[in-house]
C-alpha cells in the first residue's frame, strides 16, 4: 500500500505491506525537490518505482540501513540509475544480506543488498541546501538531514514518539538524547519533523524538548529505584507495570527491558 501527501514542498510516501487490505506497519520516504529520503521496505518497492516513475529523482539518501529505509535502493539502481548515499558506517550493512527476525521478515522483508556511497556533508537540491548531521542512538550510521531556510528535519527514526516504552537492544537513551539536542541546536526557530514512522511533526521543538524531558525523569525514578537496590525486574514492573506486549511480538527485540537497561547504564554513565 502506498499514500502520499503534500506539505510544503515536500511529498511523503507512506507504505505498508498490505494484509487482508490493510497496511500492517506504516514507514515514510519523503521526495524534495528531486532528493528522496528513504526508499520503505522490500514488500512497496515496485509500488514506489511506479509511484516515482513520472518523477524526477536525482539522488537518493538512506538514513540509515534497516530494511524498512533501503527495500527500493537495488530498484532504484536498476531503473533510474540514481546515486544513493549513506553514513559510512551504514554502507558495508546495506551491501549485505542483513539478519532479519521472523517479524521483521513478516512485515517489511529481506532488502536486496545495494550500494551506496559515503553521503557529503551537504545534499543539493535546485532549490535546497540540506546539512547532514550524524544522530546516532537508534542505529550505526545513522543521520538526520536539515533544511535550515525552511525549518526541516528528516529525521529518521532517532524519533517516533515522546512516551517510548520500548526500545531494541542496540539502542542507547543517552545517544537518542543528544542526538535530538544536537538537532535543535541546528534550528533555533521553526522546527518541522518528517518522520520515518508516518508523521510530521509541526512543532517539533515541542515534541523533542518533550521526549528530552520524558527520558531524564525516567532515568531520575530508575536512580531514584537503584539506589534503593531494586533490580531489573522491579523497576520495569514499578515504572511500567511491567514488559511490554510487543516484546512478544518483536521475538524479544522490542521491549521495556531494553529501554530500563539502557536508562541504568545512563544513570551509571553520569
Amino acid at each position: 500500500m502506498l499514500i502520499a501527501t503534500m506539505y510544503d514542498d515536500v511529498t511523503q510516501i507512506k507504505m505498508s505491506r498490505e494484509v487482508d487490505g490493510k497496511g500492517i506497519y506504516w514507514v515514510a520516504a519523503y521526495l524534495i525537490d528531486g532528493l528522496l529520503v528513504d526508499t520503505g521496505c522490500m514488500f512497496t518497492a515496485q509500488e514506489l518505482l511506479d509511484f516515482l516513475k513520472d518523477k524526477e529523482i536525482l539522488q537518493v539518501v538512506n538514513t540509515h540501513f534497516h530494511e524498512d529505509h533501503v527495500g527500493a535502493n537495488k530498484l532504484l539502481q536498476e531503473q533510474r540509475g540514481v546515486a544513493i548515499y549513506a553514513h559510512p558506517d551504514s554502507i558495508p550493512l546495506i551491501a549485505s544480506k542483513q539478519f532479519l527476525y521472523p517479524y521483521q521478515e513478516f512485515v517489511w522483508g529481506y532488502p536486496e543488498p545495494s550500494v551506496t556511497a559515503p553521503v557529503p556533508a551537504l545534499i543539493k537540491t535546485n532549490k535546497y541546501t540540506f546539512s547532514v548531521i550524524e544522530t546516532p542512538g537508534h542505529s550505526a550510521g545513522h543521520i538526520s538531514l536539515i533544511e535550515r531556510s525552511r525549518g526541516w528535519c528528516f529525521s529518521g527514526d532517532i524519533y517516533s514518539r515522546v512516551k517510548v516504552k520500548f526500545i531494541r537492544p542496540e539502542e542507547d537513551v543517552a545517544d537518542c538524547i543528544a542526538s535530538m539536542g544536537k538537532i535543535m541546536s541546528m534550528l533555533t526557530e521553526r522546527l518541522v519533523l518528517f518522520t520515518s514512522v508516518g508523521k510530521i511533526v509541526e512543532d517539533g521543538r515541542q515534541e523533542l524538548s518533550d521526549t528530552i524531558n520524558y527520558f531524564n525523569e525516567l532515568a531520575g525514578q530508575v536512580a531514584i529505584l537503584l539506589q534503593k537496590g531494586c533490580d531489573t525486574n522491579t523497576i520495569i514492573n514499578t515504572l511500567f507495570g511491567g514488559e511490554h506486549s510487543f516484546a512478544d511480538l518483536t521475538n524479544g527485540q522490542y521491549t521495556t527491558r531494553n529501554l530500563v537497561n539502557s536508562l541504568i547504564t545512563m544513570v551509571k554513565n553520569n
